[in-house]
This record gives structure tokens, C-alpha cells and sequence, in this order.
């Protein structure tokens, strides 16, 4: 065994680490944490602040593996990320392991090469508690807001929700944008574009310095341009110069990444993790843009030597956010002599980052820009045509121009002709357009990324779990939205003639774009009518702030946390208390048929439409909104028309047929067939020929694929992925099977895997009281209807074994249940009458409390 023992976050890091140190040296990898706080429970002594962390059941043999290791080795290089998290990582390490300081040394680098860990074995240090610190304060403080702020959701609004302190403030952004679109009124205007012919007949594209607010001024403007003889009454040249941008922080790349190659926020980040851990990248959660002198001489070297001395300018940038951690560097190639690399996927991104670094150290580009003004006296405004000439290209050789969603499109600045002073012109044609003013734009993630960065919301690790969260927990999401139509007046005039006609265009679409769902529109209302200030993106900002100061040691993190909690838990418990339930009522006027109320409003099952009151003798109806719909501009009588749902079709093969809506879209329902009506496709179009067109085709995707002991097996694709289906049970197929070409001794050996595994699932079973002892992916566990439940240890606290268990008795296992839940067992108990007797008397109470 090797003296030395070195551990790291991940396999991938281990194996291009081991190559760089010699045979007295073995690593191997943590996988991340070894311990955090437990997944139930909030695991927090709220008098003391102290995290009562474990080993997560998944890790439990790493960990004892990592022991067996320690003991044989003579030092522990602890050498995870350069960051809080990382510090954290080694933190958990040296405490869990038991290591003693003389026998322990941390070690950081920012880039795996050769030469970076060596140095970094030469200049060892111990664990910064600082960082380390700064780390439990995030984890303790977004724990406690989580766990204090979602239950009292689930009692408001409805079961199931969660919040978070970075994940409600990124929500609240989108929905103030999505109530901003909505709130938009256009503005009408008339925009003049122009093209003008010289002497030899070559072209000159230029737009009228003024708009028209009233459809008569512009078409007044081009009366009297028809008798116009247009001259050149201005020509101003001015040279001017583009400089690089500086290399990528890990916002940055996240946002180039999107815009030039399409990438999200999450496959940015895990293409970029690989790149690092090969080797071929330095450290990619940065928010510094130094780079390290050894970088600035090599993308010299690699400049010289490729494009030439005058295209090199070697500089340093600064980095604008006080918050940045200056120590590190920017996100660049570790060897600039290395300009591709295999992976195709992994190389788009590895050459965007190094032509960002190569173009950061490269001569500014030259241009010549050039403005003709055209127009006549008779005229109340003139035209004006730009263009501009590249000079000398400097870093475009490298980096190249792109245009971000908020460059204006119609700004094409082109190469002009040469012209005079004084010099006529004749017009090929003037065109006046009637143009709208137009919303903000909503979110991309690389926007959203941007926004949240501006504001000091977040940190470089935080972007991508934070994008991914709000997307998991269904408050926002990318669905296509369908756009509008409108009329446009166009009038164009072309030899002395104006032709006036009214088009259509289309405006108010998106795809990939963040909307939030009825759901999230909700909650972050709910969230920052009650909880303003930790919704606000000021104290958000503070908070990451005060993490900062925990980093630099100026503020003790225990602290911090008392402060915060003296006054969030008061505010929990008065919400909780006084604060009235949130649904996102919204009345839109009465049913013609009944005279009630109807309404849109959030349910159990999420965005729904109302017939009537909840206290009415006769109960209201529900419908559920379709995709697209939305509570905040769904008009009456589209909800009406969802009451149409369901409706009966004639019977197909000797079964009933029906088309309708429910928790999970609209649906065509034959016999018990519950059958998805394709995305997108109205279920009120859906007549007999189409709903026959829509069972044929689930009949033939469910035709068995083969047979397994004279039974029928058929395939599909759900929620979990491709699956093959034997009598009642489920059985998810495996990426490394062809799904497309099952062989039927594939589905032999899926299907024997799975029944083995059912047979070796219950160690007890109690089917009457849906009780049973399971044999689980971390061990034994007690299942309970849904619910699952830890088996308590025994009394010489040591574990059952699952030969033990096969002779607990029920009333044993039921007594472990209470333990965890004690109203498991008496909410069964209650009778169905006593809900309205408590719902009445609830109602009595609150009359009475608005009479006092």
C-alpha cells in the first residue's frame, strides 16, 4: 500500500490525478460528500445552529472503505475543489475519518496538470474553517428557510410545495416579467426605410432619422418625397476600435455557451466539470477574470506564433464584482497549444473557451465607420445610412462577432459605396411600416443566469441546481407559446407611386423561453405578499454578502444565523397563523346556464375552473385548464368551453368511447383505456374518426413484442423511461438494451431479473393493512400504504437482520410506525361526516371573527 493516500471529489478527477503522481501515491474519490444532513428531518439544533450531519446510507461502505485506507497510509492529502463547497468536502472528510492534523495536509489547485499538482503538493495547508464556515452557513440557512417556509405553503396553498431562499427569488423574477408582458400596451408608430441608387446604379440601404406617431404624417412624408430630388448632404468617416471581451467567468460561459451553441445552463456545466477533470480546462465555478501570468506568456506564445506579433496585446482584466474571489482565475485552456480534443460535444465547448482566452490577449480590432446623411431641404427630416469597414480584425480572427437576443435586428450595419457631398441620388423605394413597440423579452436560462448575477443573487455554483429546481418543482417551465395576429399598415413608394396595403403579422410568440405555471405564479405571490423581505432581491444580495464576510473570517457564522432566525421564525408563525389561503382566485363573471360564480383558481390538482361556491347547497363543478391555458388570462368563455369535457363518442369495437380532460391533459378514454391525445392537439376537435385514429395507434404500440411463458409482453414509454410490461409488472429497460430491437432473450433476462428481485422484496407482508417489511436499495425498511419508514435499532443498538425480521410481529412493526408518525394510524379513524361538521364549524368562527 502507497504512504501516501490522496482523496477527490470525483472517479473521473482520481484517474487523471494518479497519472501525475508517482506509485507512492494512490487516490481515490470521495463522490462528493460523505456526509451532509440527514434527508429527513430539518437535522438542526435551532437553539445552537448545530448541524447534526450523517453519513447518507449510500456511502456508508466508501466510508468505511476510505477508513481501511487511511489506516494503511503514513499522510491524507485532502485535495477537493478550491471553493467553499470543496473546503467543506475535505472538512467532512478529516472529521468523519478521524484524521489528526500531523497526519492530514489539504492541498488546491485550479487546473489538473502535471505542474499544478505538483506545486500544489509542494505548498500544502491545513483546512481554511473560514470557507468551511461560509459552506455550513448557506446549507444551515437554505435548509431552515426550506423547511419553515414549505409547510406553511402546503397548509396555503397546496400540499407538496417547497421553497427556497435563491430558488423563489429566481421564480418571483420570471412571474414579475411574464405580469409585465401581460401588462404591456403596444405602441403604434411608422418607421421609414429607404433605398437610394448613385450615378453607377449601386445601392444605399438607409432609414429616416424620425418616426411617425400618426399613419397621415408618414403618408404626408412620402408625397412629398415622391417629388424630392435627394442629395448626399453629409459624409462623416470616424475610425474607432472593438476590444475583446475578458475570459469566461462561469455566468459568462453559461451565457455564451447558450447563445452560440444552444447549450442550457445544466449540460454547460457538466460538459464543462468533464473538461476540468481531463485536464483540459482550469477550475469552472469562477467569478474572477485574472488570468495567471504562466496564462497570459502561453496565449502570447500560441498568438505570435499563429497569427503574428501585431495581433498580440497582452493584458490583465479586473473583475467588476466586489464579491469576487480574486485568488482564483478565469475559466481558460490549460495547454494553448492544444486546439481540439475528441469528444465532439466537449470540444465545441473546449474551443469556445479557448478562442475567449486567445481573443482576451489580442490586439483591439480597427474599424472605420462611416454615416451619410441623405435628405433635401423640403424635407422635414433627412435619412441616414451607416456602415462600417474592418480596418484591421485583431481578436475577430480568433473570436469572431455574435449577436445577443437584445441586439435590434433591423441594425445591420453594411459596407457603403463611396459618395460625395452634394452628389444626387435617385430612390428605388421608400417603405413606410406601421411598427409596435414591443414587452421585455422573458427569460432564457443564460437571461435568467445574467439577471440573478447583476443583482448578487447566487453564486457560480448555485446558477445551474438553482435553474434546474424551479424547473423540478414545476413553477416555471419552457412551454411554446402560441403567438398572436395583428394588422400592419405598409406603404411603400416606388416610381412616384404609393401603394398603402394592410398585412398580417404575427407577434407575442416564444419557445424556450421561462414561463411559470399557474402554480408558481401563485406561491411566489403568496411568497412575497408575506415574506417580502426574503424575497427581496436586496436582502437575498446581503445574505450572499454576509457569506462572503463568514469566507473572510470578519463574521462568525452562528452569528449570522441567530440574527436571521430572531426574526424569520416570528414571521413564519404569524403567516402560518393570520394569513389567509392562497388559491390565485380569479372570478370571471357567471354561467349563463345556473347564473353562479365561476372561477379560476388553484386546486389539489393544479389549475382548474370552478362552477359555483364552496359553501352552496349543491357542490360546484370543476374542470381542469388545458396546456396553454393560464388562470391569470383564460377568458369565460374559454372556460366554459372546458365543461364541454367530457363528452361521449359511439362505442368502437364493442366498448364506449369518450373524450375528456384530467390531472395529466386531455385524453381519449376507451372501455378503461385512458389514451394521451397528442401535445398541442385541441381535445374538442377530437370527433369519432380521430379518436378511432388515436386508439388504433395505441392498440398497435401495444401489441405484444413477444411472449414469456405463454404470456403476452408489451412495450412503451413512461415517466421512468422505455419499459416492457409482463401481467401487471412493470419492468424498466436499461440503456445498454436496444429498446427498438429487443431479442426475446433480452426480455428472458429482464424479466427473470425482475421477478427474482419481487421475490426477494418482502421479508414480511401484511396485505390487509397494506403493511409490509421490504428489502430496499440501502437496506431493510417498513412500507406503510405509500409512506416508508425507518427500522428502529435494536436494543443493544445494533441492526435487525433480515432473518430477525421474519419474526417481528405486526403490532412491533405498527409501534415503529407511530414512533415516526404518530397520526399515522388516527387518520384513518375519523369518519367521513365529521370533515363538514369541522368545515362548518370553521366557517361559523371566522363569520364571527370579521363581526368583532
Amino acid at each position: 500500500m502507497s504512504k501516501n493516500l490522496v482523496i477527490v471529489e470525483s472517479p473521473a478527477k482520481a484517474k487523471t490525478i494518479q497519472k501525475y503522481l508517482g506509485k507512492d501515491f494512490d487516490v481515490k474519490s470521495s463522490f462528493g460528500h460523505i456526509r451532509d444532513l440527514p434527508k429527513k428531518g430539518m437535522g438542526i439544533d435551532l437553539a445552537t445552529f448545530s448541524p447534526d450531519y450523517e453519513v447518507s446510507a449510500d456511502k456508508k461502505k466508501l466510508v468505511t472503505e476510505l477508513k481501511a485506507a487511511v489506516k494503511k497510509a503514513e499522510m491524507v492529502w485532502l485535495a477537493s475543489d478550491e471553493d467553499r463547497e470543496g473546503e467543506a468536502i475535505a472538512w467532512h472528510l478529516a472529521d468523519e475519518l478521524k484524521l489528526k492534523p500531523e497526519n492530514r495536509k489539504r492541498i488546491v489547485f485550479h487546473e489538473i496538470t502535471k505542474n499544478a499538482i505538483l506545486k500544489a503538493i509542494e505548498n500544502p495547508r491545513d483546512i481554511d474553517q473560514n470557507l468551511v464556515n461560509a459552506q455550513q452557513a448557506r446549507r444551515v440557512l437554505d435548509r431552515i428557510v426550506g423547511f419553515e417556509m414549505s409547510p406553511v405553503l402546503w397548509k396555503k396553498v397546496k400540499p407538496g410545495l417547497s421553497a427556497g431562499r435563491v430558488q423563489s427569488v429566481a421564480v418571483r423574477l420570471i412571474v414579475e416579467r411574464e405580469k409585465e408582458i401581460r401588462e404591456f400596451v403596444p405602441k403604434a408608430s411608422f418607421k421609414l426605410d429607404a433605398v437610394f441608387l448613385n450615378k453607377t446604379e449601386q445601392e444605399i440601404a438607409a432609414k429616416l432619422k424620425k418616426d411617425f406617431e400618426k399613419e397621415e404624417d408618414a403618408e404626408k412624408f412620402l408625397e412629398l418625397a415622391k417629388t424630392t430630388e435627394f442629395k448626399v448632404l453629409n459624409v462623416e468617416t470616424k475610425p474607432g476600435t472593438r476590444s475583446a471581451s475578458a475570459p469566461f467567468t462561469t455566468s459568462t460561459l453559461q451565457q455564451e455557451a447558450s447563445s452560440r451553441l444552444g447549450y442550457n445552463v445544466t449540460n454547460t456545466m457538466r460538459l464543462a466539470q468533464r473538461l476540468y477533470e481531463e485536464g483540459h480546462i482550469t477550475y469552472m465555478r469562477t467569478d474572477s477574470v485574472n488570468l495567471s501570468q504562466e496564462a497570459i506568456e502561453g496565449a502570447k506564445r500560441q498568438i505570435i506564433g499563429e497569427y503574428g506579433a501585431e495581433y498580440s496585446s497582452p493584458r490583465n482584466y479586473t473583475t467588476k464584482s466586489a464579491s469576487a474571489q480574486e485568488a482564483h482565475e478565469a475559466i481558460r485552456p490549460t495547454d494553448f497549444s492544444v486546439k481540439t480534443i475528441g469528444d465532439a460535444q466537449l470540444s465545441k465547448l473546449y474551443q469556445l473557451i479557448y478562442r475567449r482566452t486567445l481573443a482576451s490577449q489580442m490586439a483591439n480590432a480597427k474599424i472605420e465607420k462611416t454615416v451619410i446623411e441623405i435628405g433635401n431641404a423640403k424635407l422635414p427630416h433627412n435619412f441616414e445610412a451607416q456602415g462600417e469597414v474592418i480596418i484591421f480584425d485583431g481578436f475577430l480572427k480568433a473570436y469572431g462577432i455574435v449577436k445577443t437576443e437584445e441586439d435590434d435586428e433591423e441594425n445591420n450595419e453594411k459596407l457603403l459605396p463611396k459618395v460625395s457631398v452634394g452628389e444626387v441620388l435617385d430612390y428605388k423605394k421608400i417603405i413606410a411600416t406601421e411598427k409596435f413597440t414591443r414587452p421585455s423579452a422573458r427569460y432564457t436560462e443564460a437571461g435568467l443566469v445574467r439577471k440573478l448575477e447583476e443583482l448578487g443573487i447566487g453564486r457560480p455554483s448555485t446558477y445551474a441546481p438553482t435553474i434546474q429546481t424551479i424547473q423540478n418543482r414545476e413553477y416555471v417551465d419552457k412551454r411554446e407559446i402560441e403567438p398572436q395576429t395583428r394588422e400592419v399598415v405598409k406603404m411603400s413608394l416606388t416610381k412616384d407611386k404609393i401603394k398603402k396595403e394592410v398585412l398580417e403579422e404575427k407577434f407575442g410568440g416564444d419557445k424556450n423561453k421561462f414561463v411559470p405555471t399557474d402554480t408558481g405564479e401563485v406561491v411566489s405571490d403568496f411568497l412575497t405578499d408575506n415574506f417580502k423581505e426574503i424575497l427581496d432581491y436586496g436582502f437575498t444580495a446581503r445574505v450572499e454578502e454576509s457569506f462572503d464576510e463568514i469566507a473572510n473570517g470578519a463574521q462568525k457564522w452562528k452569528e449570522m444565523m441567530t440574527d436571521f432566525y430572531s426574526k424569520f421564525h416570528p414571521r413564519i408563525e404569524d403567516v402560518e397563523e393570520n394569513a389567509d389561503r392562497a388559491t390565485g382566485d380569479r372570478l370571471l363573471g357567471l354561467d349563463p346556464k345556473t347564473g353562479k360564480n365561476v372561477h379560476a383558481r388553484i386546486g389539489r390538482f393544479g389549475a382548474m375552473i370552478q362552477i359555483g361556491e364552496t359553501d352552496d347547497e349543491e357542490k360546484p363543478v370543476f374542470a381542469s385548464l388545458m396546456s396553454g391555458q393560464n388562470i391569470a388570462t383564460i377568458t369565460l368563455g374559454e372556460a366554459l368551453e372546458l365543461f364541454k369535457l367530457p363528452f361521449d363518442l359511439n362505442e368502437f369495437d364493442g366498448q364506449p368511447v369518450s373524450v375528456g380532460v384530467g390531472r395529466f391533459g386531455p385524453y381519449v378514454k376507451w372501455g378503461e383505456t385512458f389514451i394521451s391525445i397528442p401535445k398541442g392537439e385541441d381535445p374538442l376537435s377530437v370527433d369519432q374518426k380521430r379518436a378511432e385514429e388515436i386508439i388504433n395507434e395505441k392498440k398497435k404500440a401495444d401489441a405484444p413484442i413477444a411472449t414469456y411463458k405463454g404470456e403476452p409482453v408489451t412495450k412503451g414509454s413512461g415517466r421512468f423511461g422505455p419499459f416492457i410490461k409482463y401481467k401487471d409488472i412493470f419492468i424498466n429497460v436499461p440503456k445498454r438494451y436496444n429498446f427498438d430491437n429487443l431479442s426475446q432473450s433480452d426480455i428472458n433476462e429482464l424479466i427473470d431479473a425482475k421477478l427474482e428481485k419481487e421475490a426477494n422484496r418482502y421479508i414480511q407482508q401484511w396485505e390487509k393493512e397494506k403493511i409490509s417489511i421490504e428489502n430496499g436499495r440501502w437496506g431493510p425498511f417498513v412500507k406503510f400504504g405509500k409512506a416508508m419508514f425507518k427500522i428502529p435499532k435494536k436494543k443493544d443498538d445494533i441492526k435487525y437482520d433480515a432473518e430477525e425480521l421474519k419474526d417481528v410481529s405486526l403490532d412491533e412493526v405498527k409501534k415503529w410506525i407511530a414512533d415516526q408518525d404518530p397520526k399515522a394510524f388516527a387518520e384513518k379513524k375519523k369518519p367521513a361526516a365529521k370533515k363538514a361538521t369541522t368545515k362548518k364549524a370553521t366557517t361559523t368562527k371566522k363569520a364571527v371573527a370579521k363581526k368583532k
